[in-house]
């Protein structure tokens, strides 16, 4: 179940664009991980541009809300990280 979900993720990821940058947070290189259970529970871990992001939270429930809504998905859980720090290098480098 978790391999026919996770491409559907990750689809939903790439339609939450930064406010501030104009580009999706795939793109920026934002997205650490993708993990999901078998019951459908997703945890992604995600970093901003800068540890102080002011849209943090915000960027926290648009990935949250787009995950929420993808078929088969019970749960979502966003956790922010800093390790390893952003950096411009990770735009585009899925």
């Amino acid at each position: 179940m978790t391999a026919q979900i996770e491409p559907r993720v990750r689809a939903a990821l790439t339609t939450v664009i930064d406010p501030e940058m104009g580009r999706s947070v795939v793109d920026l290189g934002l997205i650490y991980g993708v993990e999901i259970s078998p019951s459908g529970a997703v945890l992604v871990t995600m970093t901003t541009t800068t540890r102080f992001c002011p849209l943090a939270g915000v960027l926290r429930e648009m990935v949250a809300a787009a995950v929420s809504g993808v078929d088969g998905v019970t749960s979502a859980v966003v956790k922010l990280t800093y390790e390893p720090a952003w950096t411009p290098q990770m735009i585009g480098a899925r």
